[in-house]
């Protein structure tokens, strides 16, 4: 059910990280922000497919490295089932070569984890439909 603050309805994210303390990061971070709201977690690619299916979110914010299904393959499968749902990849691998993969795949965003105004900048513009790729100097 979506929630409504000041008469509209807030953005509903899906943070998909298999490490706890990453996920509680970015719920606060998340939550900080007025009108986004976290839909619910997954700890992996599985758990993520299985949650954007039932819980139907606005977009979601997905760490690359996972342990049974990477960042990369969760897109890939998510692109087959629910093929409209923003994507934004966070990740503390960032390079040019993750960047282009995922560009590739049809990732909207890409951004490093240890960057918080990337990520929050990164939300802002997946939830708006635009592409945010942060190319790094590698």
């Amino acid at each position: 059910m979506p929630r409504w603050v000041q008469g509209q309805v807030m953005k509903r994210i899906l943070i998909a990280d298999d490490s706890a303390v990453v996920r509680r990061g970015l719920r606060e971070l998340i939550e900080h922000t007025l009108d986004w709201d976290v839909c619910g977690e997954a700890v992996n690619g599985r758990d993520a497919i299985k949650a954007a299916r039932e819980l139907h979110p606005d977009m979601l914010l997905l760490d690359l490295a996972m342990p049974g299904m990477n960042g990369f393959d969760t897109a890939r499968e998510l692109a087959k089932i629910e093929p409209n749902l923003p994507i934004l990849l966070c990740t503390v691998q960032l390079s040019t070569y993750v960047v282009r993969e995922a560009e590739k795949i049809g990732i909207q965003g890409a951004v490093s984890k240890s960057r918080v105004s990337q990520i929050t900048a990164g939300i802002a513009a997946v939830l708006r439909h635009e592409t945010f790729y942060c190319w790094p100097a590698d």
